[in-house]
């Protein structure tokens, strides 16, 4: 028999959610199952709640509310998860941060930056400070801290989903930050890769024409529900669900693959530019007449 995994309400707002969640369903002596009957939702997704792993949608919440009598108050907290996860990440970028923690596989090409989930604290300052927003030290803090809790989805004891990176040549090029903090991000790429926690592929400046050359993408998908694609632009982000472009989206990301070094050559490459920035021999800049 399984060990039932107990819930630490004091990690956050969505813990303390789901602890209370539970706590109510078992003093009404419901299952999961009695509690979901007549919605929408399954007792794994209800399960995931409870742990703090996923957020309520309004509808379940006045179900809940409903069944046990809780007088609205599962339905009024939910903007309080909500905003709670949320923090330090744009509105728009909600519903990925949720689902890359329940995601069998992620499939990411960002051309002209490491992306989030990949970046070190100094790496993600700099992006973040690129903008010249009009804030508060304390706010782009919260900004750098909530992307480096994303990265964490690799550290965590729970099954880490297949993470799949495809990056440009040009970004071991042609640094954003020093010389050492670069060479400490690709340090933590080569780790990660080595670890066998992402697969890393690099786009070589000379692969010439290539799909998705226009813009990122990122791919979803799940066990449970269907792929959905996004890409983001500098001030928003949009969420593809329709089948079709999806699919559209995962043949363009199969042929960048196949376009890609191998993930053993991507690796010493990598490595071999973050000990060029260690010793201060910096990876030769790509030329003009390169690009030509």
């Amino acid at each position: 028999m399984a060990t039932r995994k107990d819930i630490d309400g004091s990690a956050g707002v969505p813990q303390f959610y789901g602890k209370e969640l539970r706590f109510k369903r078992e003093e009404a002596g419901l299952t999961l199952e009695k509690l979901v009957a007549g919605s929408f939702y399954g007792i794994t997704y209800l399960s995931e709640i409870e742990h703090g792993n996923r957020r309520m949608p309004a509808d379940l919440a006045k179900h809940v509310d409903r069944v046990l009598g809780t007088d609205g108050f599962f339905e009024r907290r939910c903007e309080d998860v909500r905003q709670a996860r949320r923090k330090g990440h744009a509105e728009y970028f909600e519903r990925v941060l949720e689902a890359e923690r329940r995601a069998e596989s992620i499939e990411q090409w960002s051309p002209t930056v490491f992306p989030g989930l990949l970046q070190t604290g100094p790496y993600a300052r700099a992006v973040i400070c690129a903008e010249r927003m009009p804030e508060l030290q304390e706010e782009t803090t919260e900004k750098v801290n909530a992307r480096l809790e994303r990265a964490q989805l690799f550290e965590k004891d729970h099954r880490t989903p297949q993470y799949w990176n495809i990056l440009s040549e040009s970004l071991l090029r042609l640094p954003i930050v020093p010389s050492q903090q670069m060479a400490e991000q690709l340090d933590h790429i080569a780790e990660l890769t080595r670890r066998g926690r992402i697969f890393t592929q690099i786009i070589p400046w000379n692969a010439g024409a290539h799909t998705l050359m226009q813009g990122n993408a990122l791919v979803l998908d799940f066990a449970d529900a269907p792929p959905f694609a996004y890409t983001e632009g500098q001030h928003h982000g949009v969420t593809v669900d329709d089948p079709g472009l999806v699919k559209q989206y995962q043949r363009s990301y199969d042929l960048l693959r196949a376009t890609a070094l191998p993930p053993e050559v991507s690796l010493a490459m990598i490595e071999k530019a973050a000990e060029d920035y260690r010793n201060g021999a910096q990876p030769r800049r790509l030329e003009h007449r390169d690009l030509a």
